[in-house]
């Protein structure tokens, strides 16, 4: 597959879970902390699972609002995408991740809220991503 980059960026970890990543630009620069349910300390850190939802959940709504510009179609300013990761052991062995994506389109029709929504999902570089390899569940609300 080719991809006609438009924008690049970099980040760096150390540590692994229990330590620091920082963006080339320093933009973002967080401590992180390993779940205690996967373990750790539970500290005052963010995870990648929270980083990976906070990316997939805004990218999302950008693909919505890219979406709805093809379908002539509104996203209402209200708009939201709440991404809910799980991780866990898989049956194959290793990890592995599960995202649902609740999509609130305050004031659009259901039929459009749903077909607004199938169109994100096959626009979204998260969701092509993802697409075979985990388990995404998407949700109007």
């Amino acid at each position: 597959m080719t991809v006609d980059v438009k924008y690049r960026t970099a980040a760096t970890a150390n540590g692994g879970r229990d330590g620091r990543t920082r963006t080339e630009d320093g933009k973002l620069d967080l401590q992180l902390s390993t779940p205690k349910e996967l373990g750790g300390t539970g500290g005052e850190g963010t995870n990648p699972e929270q980083l990976f939802a906070s990316g997939y959940a805004a990218c999302f709504l950008g693909a919505l609002k890219f979406a709805a510009h093809q379908l002539k179609l509104q996203v209402p300013t209200g708009a939201a995408v709440t991404a809910t990761m799980g991780i866990g052991m898989r049956g194959e062995g290793g990890f592995g991740l599960e995202v649902e994506l609740a999509v609130a389109l305050p004031g659009v029709e259901h039929d459009d809220a749903q077909r607004l929504v199938k169109a994100a999902h096959q626009t979204c570089p998260y969701s092509n991503a993802t697409r075979g390899n985990v388990d995404v569940r998407l949700s109007v609300i």
